[in-house]
């Protein structure tokens, strides 16, 4: 198909309405509306809660392997209210699973755990911050050394879950 001068064929992105219509799929007639958040980042079209958690959980299980060496088993993540909850399993590895056997080693764990963490915080929350398109307000996360598992509370400027129902 050749351009024409004054003609815009269907498929080709077109500003709507302060938004862009979608070149990739989907209705096409329906404008896909974009914007910029007060951070100055490009937002993308409102995604579904569920779509959400499950880009937030692709950046910790991400995070996790580049920044600590090694991802957790499994992640679940959950938008309730204000707050956004990440349940970590099997996030120990060999040597800290020996180390924990003993009071001391369980306490050397959570402390470099801790300090690890407290390294990639702004980067970890700003990550979330793009995703969820709110901004993060505190981080808390503690470890079980017995389980294996932990969990990350990322507390929100606002509730975003109002947004789904």
């Amino acid at each position: 198909m050749g351009l024409v001068a004054g003609v815009v064929p269907a498929r080709l992105p077109t500003v709507v309405a302060g938004g862009l219509e979608s070149v990739l799929g989907g209705d096409y007639n329906r404008p896909r509306v974009i914007g910029i958040n007060h951070w100055g980042r490009v937002t993308l079209p409102v995604a579904s809660k569920g779509e959400k958690e499950a880009a937030v959980r692709t950046a910790i299980i991400k995070f996790e392997q580049e920044f600590l060496g090694r991802g957790p088993d499994e992640v679940r993540v959950f938008i309730v209210r204000d707050m956004l909850v990440v349940r970590l399993k099997g996030v120990l590895t060999p040597a800290e699973r020996q180390l924990a056997k003993t009071a001391e080693g369980i306490d050397m764990v959570k402390r470099l755990r801790q300090n690890l963490i407290a390294q990639g915080r702004e980067r970890l929350c700003e990550q979330v911050m793009d995703l969820i398109g709110a901004k993060v307000t505190a981080l808390f996360t503690d470890i079980d050394t017995v389980v294996g598992e932990r969990i990350f509370v990322f507390t929100l400027e606002s509730d975003i879950e109002a947004n789904f129902r």
